[in-house]
Protein backbone atom coordinates (compact mmCIF):
# COMPACT_ATOMS: atom_id res chain seq x y z
CA UNK A 1 0.00 0.00 0.00
CA UNK A 2 0.83 3.26 -0.54
CA UNK A 3 1.78 5.49 2.26
CA UNK A 4 -1.27 7.60 1.95
CA UNK A 5 -3.56 4.56 1.93
CA UNK A 6 -1.89 3.80 5.20
CA UNK A 7 -2.29 7.15 6.89
CA UNK A 8 -6.59 6.61 5.93
CA UNK A 9 -5.99 3.20 7.26
CA UNK A 10 -4.95 4.28 10.32
CA UNK A 11 -8.20 7.32 10.70
CA UNK A 12 -10.53 4.84 9.79
CA UNK A 13 -9.52 3.16 12.64
CA UNK A 14 -9.77 5.70 14.94
CA UNK A 15 -13.03 7.35 13.30
CA UNK A 16 -14.52 3.79 14.13
CA UNK A 17 -12.71 3.00 17.54
CA UNK A 18 -13.53 6.25 18.65
CA UNK A 19 -17.41 5.16 17.90
CA UNK A 20 -17.31 2.76 20.62
CA UNK A 21 -16.64 6.06 22.93
CA UNK A 22 -19.11 8.43 21.62
CA UNK A 23 -21.62 5.43 22.50
CA UNK A 24 -20.07 5.62 26.49
CA UNK A 25 -20.53 9.53 26.70
CA UNK A 26 -23.73 9.97 24.25
CA UNK A 27 -25.07 7.19 27.47
CA UNK A 28 -24.61 9.43 30.07
CA UNK A 29 -27.44 11.64 28.99
CA UNK A 30 -29.93 9.65 26.23
CA UNK A 31 -31.46 6.12 25.76
CA UNK A 32 -30.11 3.89 23.39
CA UNK A 33 -32.44 3.80 20.38
CA UNK A 34 -32.12 7.71 20.75
CA UNK A 35 -28.46 7.84 20.62
CA UNK A 36 -28.38 5.16 17.89
CA UNK A 37 -31.19 6.64 15.88
CA UNK A 38 -29.06 10.12 16.25
CA UNK A 39 -26.36 8.54 14.20
CA UNK A 40 -28.03 7.22 11.56
CA UNK A 41 -30.68 9.64 10.92
CA UNK A 42 -27.83 12.37 10.92
CA UNK A 43 -25.67 10.42 8.87
CA UNK A 44 -28.18 10.00 6.09
CA UNK A 45 -28.92 14.01 5.78
CA UNK A 46 -24.82 14.23 5.05
CA UNK A 47 -24.25 11.14 2.68
CA UNK A 48 -27.45 12.43 1.05
CA UNK A 49 -25.59 15.84 1.00
CA UNK A 50 -22.61 14.40 -0.92
CA UNK A 51 -24.50 12.18 -2.97
CA UNK A 52 -26.63 15.24 -4.64
CA UNK A 53 -23.59 17.09 -4.65
CA UNK A 54 -21.72 14.45 -7.03
CA UNK A 55 -25.46 13.76 -9.02
CA UNK A 56 -25.80 10.38 -8.01
CA UNK A 57 -28.78 8.20 -6.78
CA UNK A 58 -29.58 4.64 -5.22
CA UNK A 59 -31.83 3.59 -7.94
CA UNK A 60 -35.35 2.16 -6.98
CA UNK A 61 -34.73 -1.22 -7.76
CA UNK A 62 -31.86 -1.10 -4.65
CA UNK A 63 -34.35 0.00 -2.03
CA UNK A 64 -35.40 -3.10 -1.15
CA UNK A 65 -32.06 -4.51 -0.96
CA UNK A 66 -31.20 -1.59 1.03
CA UNK A 67 -33.61 -1.97 3.89
CA UNK A 68 -32.24 -5.37 4.41
CA UNK A 69 -28.65 -3.84 4.58
CA UNK A 70 -29.73 -1.36 7.48
CA UNK A 71 -31.59 -3.36 9.26
CA UNK A 72 -28.47 -6.13 9.21
CA UNK A 73 -25.52 -3.34 9.08
CA UNK A 74 -26.54 -0.49 10.85
CA UNK A 75 -30.36 -0.78 12.89
CA UNK A 76 -29.15 -4.02 15.02
CA UNK A 77 -25.71 -4.04 15.45
CA UNK A 78 -25.63 -0.59 16.84
CA UNK A 79 -28.71 -1.02 18.87
CA UNK A 80 -26.46 -3.96 20.31
CA UNK A 81 -23.69 -2.36 20.73
CA UNK A 82 -25.09 0.41 22.37
CA UNK A 83 -27.22 -1.75 24.61
CA UNK A 84 -24.10 -3.83 26.04
CA UNK A 85 -21.99 -0.68 26.70
CA UNK A 86 -24.54 -0.18 29.50
CA UNK A 87 -23.31 -2.62 31.29
CA UNK A 88 -19.31 -3.08 29.67
CA UNK A 89 -16.61 -0.35 28.60
CA UNK A 90 -16.09 0.21 24.44
CA UNK A 91 -12.59 -0.88 24.59
CA UNK A 92 -14.33 -4.42 25.17
CA UNK A 93 -17.08 -4.28 23.13
CA UNK A 94 -14.35 -3.73 20.19
CA UNK A 95 -12.38 -6.61 21.07
CA UNK A 96 -15.81 -8.71 20.62
CA UNK A 97 -16.34 -6.75 16.99
CA UNK A 98 -12.87 -7.75 15.78
CA UNK A 99 -14.69 -11.59 15.65
CA UNK A 100 -16.68 -9.73 12.72
CA UNK A 101 -14.50 -11.65 10.06
CA UNK A 102 -15.31 -15.25 11.99
CA UNK A 103 -18.71 -14.76 11.36
CA UNK A 104 -18.40 -13.63 7.98
CA UNK A 105 -16.46 -16.81 7.45
CA UNK A 106 -19.13 -18.94 8.52
CA UNK A 107 -22.22 -16.97 7.00
CA UNK A 108 -20.77 -16.95 3.90
CA UNK A 109 -19.96 -21.06 3.99
CA UNK A 110 -24.01 -21.56 5.16
CA UNK A 111 -25.02 -19.24 2.61
CA UNK A 112 -23.11 -19.13 -0.44
CA UNK A 113 -20.94 -21.68 -2.91
CA UNK A 114 -18.15 -19.58 -3.66
CA UNK A 115 -16.47 -19.08 -0.26
CA UNK A 116 -16.13 -22.03 1.89
CA UNK A 117 -13.95 -22.81 5.14
CA UNK A 118 -10.87 -23.98 4.34
CA UNK A 119 -8.19 -25.30 7.05
CA UNK A 120 -6.46 -22.08 7.41
CA UNK A 121 -10.11 -20.27 8.09
CA UNK A 122 -11.25 -23.52 10.63
CA UNK A 123 -7.62 -22.78 12.66
CA UNK A 124 -8.72 -19.03 12.84
CA UNK A 125 -12.36 -19.73 13.80
CA UNK A 126 -11.02 -22.24 16.22
CA UNK A 127 -8.36 -19.26 17.89
CA UNK A 128 -11.24 -16.81 17.89
CA UNK A 129 -13.96 -19.43 20.02
CA UNK A 130 -10.89 -19.80 22.06
CA UNK A 131 -10.82 -16.03 22.71
CA UNK A 132 -14.58 -15.22 22.92
CA UNK A 133 -14.86 -18.43 25.72
CA UNK A 134 -11.83 -16.38 27.81
CA UNK A 135 -13.46 -13.60 27.72
CA UNK A 136 -16.33 -14.74 28.91
CA UNK A 137 -15.64 -16.49 31.16
CA UNK A 138 -15.44 -15.88 34.61
CA UNK A 139 -17.19 -12.82 33.58
CA UNK A 140 -20.10 -11.70 36.00
CA UNK A 141 -24.00 -12.16 34.79
CA UNK A 142 -24.47 -8.52 33.23
CA UNK A 143 -21.13 -8.46 31.51
CA UNK A 144 -21.78 -11.82 30.18
CA UNK A 145 -24.71 -10.90 28.23
CA UNK A 146 -23.08 -7.75 27.40
CA UNK A 147 -20.26 -9.63 25.48
CA UNK A 148 -23.30 -11.68 23.89
CA UNK A 149 -24.59 -8.74 22.62
CA UNK A 150 -21.83 -8.11 21.14
CA UNK A 151 -21.21 -11.19 19.28
CA UNK A 152 -24.61 -10.75 18.30
CA UNK A 153 -23.73 -7.13 16.48
CA UNK A 154 -21.06 -9.16 15.04
CA UNK A 155 -22.70 -11.70 13.74
CA UNK A 156 -25.18 -9.05 12.37
CA UNK A 157 -22.34 -7.73 10.30
CA UNK A 158 -21.32 -10.90 9.10
CA UNK A 159 -24.82 -11.21 7.74
CA UNK A 160 -24.69 -8.12 6.52
CA UNK A 161 -21.25 -8.36 4.29
CA UNK A 162 -22.84 -11.70 2.59
CA UNK A 163 -25.73 -9.71 1.96
CA UNK A 164 -23.82 -6.47 0.73
CA UNK A 165 -22.54 -8.54 -2.47
CA UNK A 166 -25.80 -7.82 -4.31
CA UNK A 167 -25.14 -4.29 -4.39
CA UNK A 168 -21.89 -4.88 -6.63
CA UNK A 169 -23.80 -7.34 -9.44
CA UNK A 170 -26.67 -4.32 -9.31
CA UNK A 171 -24.25 -1.92 -10.19
CA UNK A 172 -24.91 0.33 -7.18
CA UNK A 173 -22.43 2.48 -6.65
CA UNK A 174 -21.05 2.41 -2.93
CA UNK A 175 -21.18 5.59 -1.33
CA UNK A 176 -25.37 4.87 -2.78
CA UNK A 177 -25.17 1.96 -1.30
CA UNK A 178 -23.64 3.42 2.10
CA UNK A 179 -26.59 6.13 2.20
CA UNK A 180 -29.51 3.72 1.30
CA UNK A 181 -27.97 1.91 4.29
CA UNK A 182 -28.51 4.50 6.75
CA UNK A 183 -31.60 6.03 5.41
CA UNK A 184 -33.14 2.33 5.72
CA UNK A 185 -32.16 2.22 9.35
CA UNK A 186 -33.52 5.92 10.05
CA UNK A 187 -36.76 4.47 8.65
CA UNK A 188 -36.50 1.53 10.62
CA UNK A 189 -35.54 3.12 13.41
CA UNK A 190 -37.93 6.54 13.85
CA UNK A 191 -41.41 4.39 14.97
CA UNK A 192 -39.17 2.61 17.65
CA UNK A 193 -37.26 5.85 18.92
CA UNK A 194 -41.13 7.45 19.14
CA UNK A 195 -42.67 4.84 20.79
CA UNK A 196 -39.93 3.91 23.31
CA UNK A 197 -38.13 6.96 24.05
CA UNK A 198 -41.00 9.31 23.79
CA UNK A 199 -38.28 12.16 22.89
CA UNK A 200 -40.68 15.36 23.57
CA UNK A 201 -40.87 13.55 26.95
CA UNK A 202 -37.01 13.47 27.55
CA UNK A 203 -35.49 15.89 30.11
CA UNK A 204 -32.33 17.68 28.44
CA UNK A 205 -29.45 15.43 27.52
CA UNK A 206 -26.25 18.38 28.00
CA UNK A 207 -23.89 19.22 25.47
CA UNK A 208 -21.76 16.41 26.14
CA UNK A 209 -24.37 13.59 24.64
CA UNK A 210 -25.31 15.95 22.08
CA UNK A 211 -21.90 16.22 20.48
CA UNK A 212 -21.33 12.57 21.02
CA UNK A 213 -24.12 11.68 18.48
CA UNK A 214 -22.97 14.16 16.43
CA UNK A 215 -19.42 13.22 16.03
CA UNK A 216 -20.64 9.30 15.59
CA UNK A 217 -23.04 10.89 12.42
CA UNK A 218 -20.17 13.00 11.53
CA UNK A 219 -17.03 11.11 11.57
CA UNK A 220 -17.29 7.90 12.69
CA UNK A 221 -20.63 6.69 10.08
CA UNK A 222 -20.34 9.71 7.26
CA UNK A 223 -16.67 10.18 7.04
CA UNK A 224 -15.69 6.71 7.82
CA UNK A 225 -17.49 5.69 4.69
CA UNK A 226 -16.45 8.07 2.92
CA UNK A 227 -12.96 6.98 3.99
CA UNK A 228 -14.14 3.14 3.32
CA UNK A 229 -15.11 3.21 0.04
CA UNK A 230 -11.85 5.18 -0.72
CA UNK A 231 -9.34 3.18 0.37
CA UNK A 232 -11.34 -0.05 -1.35
CA UNK A 233 -10.76 1.57 -4.63
CA UNK A 234 -7.04 2.64 -3.87
CA UNK A 235 -6.26 -0.75 -1.71
CA UNK A 236 -8.04 -3.42 -2.35
CA UNK A 237 -10.13 -5.42 0.06
CA UNK A 238 -7.79 -7.74 1.48
CA UNK A 239 -5.70 -4.33 2.77
CA UNK A 240 -8.42 -2.88 3.83
CA UNK A 241 -9.08 -6.02 5.88
CA UNK A 242 -6.07 -4.81 8.57
CA UNK A 243 -8.34 -2.07 10.22
CA UNK A 244 -10.10 -5.07 12.15
CA UNK A 245 -6.76 -5.72 13.73
CA UNK A 246 -6.50 -1.53 14.32
CA UNK A 247 -10.07 -0.82 15.57
CA UNK A 248 -9.79 -2.44 19.28
CA UNK A 249 -6.47 -0.73 19.64
CA UNK A 250 -7.95 2.49 18.93
CA UNK A 251 -10.49 2.31 21.34
CA UNK A 252 -8.62 1.18 24.04
CA UNK A 253 -6.26 3.63 24.09
CA UNK A 254 -9.08 6.39 23.53
CA UNK A 255 -11.14 4.56 26.16
CA UNK A 256 -7.72 4.48 28.75
CA UNK A 257 -6.82 8.40 27.64
CA UNK A 258 -10.17 9.94 27.68
CA UNK A 259 -12.59 7.74 30.12
CA UNK A 260 -10.40 5.85 32.52
CA UNK A 261 -11.24 2.81 31.15
CA UNK A 262 -9.14 -0.42 32.02
CA UNK A 263 -9.08 -4.24 30.80
CA UNK A 264 -8.85 -6.94 32.54
CA UNK A 265 -6.01 -9.75 31.39
CA UNK A 266 -8.40 -12.20 30.57
CA UNK A 267 -10.03 -9.50 28.30
CA UNK A 268 -6.52 -8.74 26.56
CA UNK A 269 -5.55 -12.47 26.21
CA UNK A 270 -9.28 -12.86 24.44
CA UNK A 271 -8.02 -10.25 22.16
CA UNK A 272 -5.22 -11.74 21.06
CA UNK A 273 -6.32 -15.16 20.92
CA UNK A 274 -9.32 -13.52 18.21
CA UNK A 275 -6.13 -11.60 16.84
CA UNK A 276 -4.53 -14.89 16.09
CA UNK A 277 -7.21 -16.35 14.55
CA UNK A 278 -7.47 -13.09 12.09
CA UNK A 279 -3.76 -13.37 11.10
CA UNK A 280 -4.73 -17.48 10.24
CA UNK A 281 -7.53 -16.57 8.33
CA UNK A 282 -5.68 -13.86 6.90
CA UNK A 283 -3.42 -15.99 5.28
CA UNK A 284 -0.46 -13.00 5.01
CA UNK A 285 1.67 -14.46 8.04
CA UNK A 286 1.96 -18.00 6.27
CA UNK A 287 2.87 -15.97 3.38
CA UNK A 288 5.44 -13.95 5.12
CA UNK A 289 7.15 -17.49 6.41
CA UNK A 290 7.18 -19.29 3.10
CA UNK A 291 8.74 -16.20 1.47
CA UNK A 292 11.42 -16.18 4.23
CA UNK A 293 11.70 -19.74 3.91
CA UNK A 294 12.39 -19.71 0.49
CA UNK A 295 14.81 -16.66 0.43
CA UNK A 296 16.80 -18.49 3.39
CA UNK A 297 16.97 -21.87 0.56
CA UNK A 298 18.10 -19.77 -2.04
CA UNK A 299 20.98 -17.99 0.15
CA UNK A 300 22.58 -21.24 0.86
Amino acid sequence: MRRSDWVLLIVLSLLWGGSFMFVEVALRGLPPVSVVFGRVALAALILGGVLAARGLALPRRAWGAALVMGFLNNAVPFMLFALAQGRIDGALAAIVNATTPLWTVVVAHLFTTDERITPAKAAGLAFGICGVAVMVGGASGGEALAIIACLGAALSYGFAGVWGRRFKRMGVPPLATAFGQVTAASLLLFPVWLLHDRPLALPAPGAGPLLAVLAMATLSTALAYLIFFRLLASAGPTNLSLVTFLIPVSAAAMGVLFLNEALLPRHLAGFLLIAAGLVAMDGRGAKWLARQQGAARDAK
